[in-house]
This record gives structure tokens, sequence and C-alpha cells, in this order.
């Protein structure tokens, strides 16, 4: 029997922003297609080639391989105004960009939701980006929700909407959102058919054709593992399943064509918005973590919550998401301190504990001590980063019970170490 051809997945392993564009960008040169499987343009990939610095949200990261298809699966939530932003980024995306007719519309009225409901919430509110994601899957969850291929037929479309604001009137005056101007939201609709009408295609078609050829495809997932759904930090968590399992549903694939599963993770933990951190460090070192590393979000630009490396909850991500190895990203913003700690246990209950618990709140970290070094920025060779980043590395490796394969010691596409 012929060998079956499975897709590669790239996955966060922690809390998002761990610089999974980099290694997308990186690995993509040798991919025929890239597809994002889930997320919204909360997500947010820093790129930096040649000098020039790409953002990116919805936009796959292969988008810089210029032989590269990329792929819009049917598990994102799709912010037309957004996306035709961020293609102006690019001047030959024609034929090398698609985005699945079933994946769903974010239009304007969600985040005015989103910030709505924020708001209400005072003090218990979860620090969402605002930018309407979870009101753009809730509608998708509660089968109200309108998809991109509706945006082939304006007029139909338009009328939907309408209706939605008619049924849920009380509910949105009452929350301060107003209701969209009909002609005006006809003309907006209009503009999005005109600009991407030629990208709506079935994407999951695409991606059983892709493999059947033989093509090299590379899944691309949003955010991280502990903002899951059902296995992150709830409620402080984003609306879709972040995990390597997203792929299956959110592009198509079935679960056996899921090949090595690449794990993105930082030599330190970041964390955006409200929700427990349990390594964080709100002193000076987490302050240099910030400056240093630049921890502000790509999308939001709010201050990173900046802490140590959490090896319990690294553990967890990996058996989750079934990593075959790890890449670690910003080891250079660890250089010139003279000790860096990891997280390798929680105090829980009263208890001493090796692993993730239903809450993170009111945990307290457990922390191994490691000996700093000078300077590993720039680096392109294991054998030539400093003793103490090495066994840094391979203790991390030990804690976590994946290999570090691939380690990043500046933003640069080329200062990269590969050791598998």
């Amino acid at each position: 029997m012929q060998e079956m051809n499975r897709a590669d997945l790239i996955v966060g392993l922690q809390w998002g922003d761990e610089g999974k564009g980099k290694i997308v960008d990186n690995l993509a040169q040798k991919y025929d297609y890239v597809c994002r499987f889930a997320g919204g343009h909360n997500a947010g990939h820093t790129i930096v080639t040649e000098g020039k610095t790409y953002a990116l949200h919805l936009v796959p990261s292969g988008v810089l391989n210029k032989k590269a298809i990329n792929v819009v699966g049917n598990g994102v939530v799709l912010s037309p105004k957004d996306f035709i932003k961020e293609l102006e980024q690019f001047d030959d995306i024609d034929g090398r960009i698609y985005i699945s007719d079933k994946a769903h519309l974010l239009l304007p009225y969600h985040a005015e939701i989103d910030q709505a409901r924020e708001r209400l919430k005072g003090d218990k509110a979860i620090g969402t980006t605002g930018k309407g994601i979870g009101p753009a899957y809730g509608d998708k969850i509660t089968r109200v929700g309108h998809r991109v291929g509706e945006l082939l037929n304006p007029e139909k479309l338009c009328d939907g909407i309408m209706g939605y604001f008619k049924i849920n009137k009380p509910i949105f005056d009452a929350m301060g959102v107003s209701t969209p101007n009909k002609e005006e939201l006809l003309a907006e609709l209009k503009e999005y058919k005109e600009a991407l009408g030629s990208y709506i295609t079935d994407t999951t078609l695409m991606a059983w054709d892709a493999l059947d050829s033989n093509k090299r495809v590379l899944l691309e997932g949003a955010q991280g593992t502990m903002l899951d759904i059902d296995h992150g930090t709830y409620p402080y968590v984003t609306s879709s399943t972040t995990i390597s399992a997203g792929a299956c549903s959110g592009l198509g694939i079935a679960p056996h064509q899921i090949g090595n599963v690449i794990g993105i993770a930082k030599a330190y933990c970041t964390r955006v918005g409200n929700g427990p951190f349990p390594s964080e460090d709100l002193g000076e070192k987490g302050e240099y973590l910030r400056e240093k590393g630049h921890e502000f979000g790509t999308t939001t630009g709010r201050p990173r919550r900046c802490g140590w490396f959490d090896a319990v909850a690294m553990r967890h991500a990996v058996r989750l998401n079934g990593v075959s190895n790890i890449s670690l990203m910003k080891l250079d913003v660890l250089d010139g301190l003279d000790e860096v700690k990891v997280c390798v246990g929680y105090e829980f209950e009263g208890k001493e504990i090796d692993y993730v618990p239903y809450t993170l709140e009111d945990i307290k970290p457990i922390y191994k001590s490691f000996k700093g070094w000078e300077k590993s920025e720039g680096v392109r060779e294991f054998s030539d980063l400093p003793k103490e980043a090495q066994d840094y590395i391979l203790e991390l490796e030990k804690l976590c019970g994946a290999k570090v394969g691939i380690i990043s010691t500046s933003p640069d596409r080329d200062d990269t170490i590969i050791r598998d």
C-alpha cells in the first residue's frame, strides 16, 4: 500500500504570542500549502525578513513564500474589512490565497457586542481584544451566524443580518449596540464581494486534493494551547479550539492525516489579558523581559504580562497536542540575566502537584533556578551557544517531554538553530 501523505502542523504551546510567525515563515519555504485553521484577527504574527516587518493577523504566514498557496480554513472567523487591509501589504497575492466558503463572517457589529459585554462585566471582564471574536463564534454555535460564501449574494446576506438585528433589538438596545443602516450595510457587503469574491472556494476539497497529489501541507493555528476553549484557563480563554485537534474540524483534515506536530514556545512566558498566570513576575525581572523582548501585542499594542518558563503547563501542552518537537523562541531575550528560573511544579490546595489542575487560580509556582549566560543573540549553531544556555535547553527537554528541535536567537529569519 502506498504511504499516506500527511500534513504537518504548527501549534502554540503557551498563552499565544509564542512567535509562531517566524517559524511558520521559516518552514513555509519548504511547503506547497500553508493553511490557517482557527481564530480570527485577534491573533497576531510578526515576521521580519530582509529588514522589513510584516504584521499578519488573518493571512497565513506562508504568504512570503512566493510559491506557496495560502488557505484560510472554515474554522476561522474572518473580518473582511481587516483581511482586505492586511492584503495591502502584498502586491502579488492573486492565485496564492483562498478563503473557505464555510468560514464565518466577523462583521463590525460583532466588535460592538464584544466591547459592550466587556464593559458590562466591569472588574469581571475577561480582557478580550474587543475585536468581536467571541460574539462571532457565539453566533456560529447558536446557528445564527453568516458564512463567507454568503458574500457572493450580498442582497440576501444583508436581509439576513437585518433580520438578526430585528429579533435581538431589545437586547442590543440595552447593551448600547446600534442597528446598522441597511443601505450602508449593503454597500459594505458589496465592497467585500468585489474585493474577496475571487478568493472564496471550498478549501476542504482544496486540502484533500493537495494531500492526494502529495503536496507538502503545513497547518497553522492561532493563539496558544492555554487559551483553548476546553483545555485552557477557562473562562479566560479564546472562543475556538487552539490545540492540534482543531485542525481536523477547522480545515477538514482527518486525524490520521496529521503528521509532525511542531510546538512553539518562548524561552520564558507571556500572557495578554486577564486570567491566571502562575509564573508571572511582577517585579523588575518581568519588566526586563517585557522591555527586552518588546512584549507588546501585535494586535492591540497592549503590554504583555511576563514571567518565567512554566514547564508544568508546557508538559500539559506537549501531551495535548502530540508534539513531535519544540521550537524555542526568543532565547536571546534571556541574555545577560544572572539567574533564569523555571516553574517545575505547583502548590495547589495545600499539596505539591506536577500537573495542570482544573483551575490555575490561587496556584503558587515551585521554581528551579539556572545560571544565566552572557550572549546567545544571533547564534546559529547549538554548539556555539554558551554552555549555560545549552544546559537550560537540555533541561527543558527533560521537563517538557519533547525535543527542542529549533531555537530562535533573534527576530531575523536566519538567526535560527536547527537541531532536528
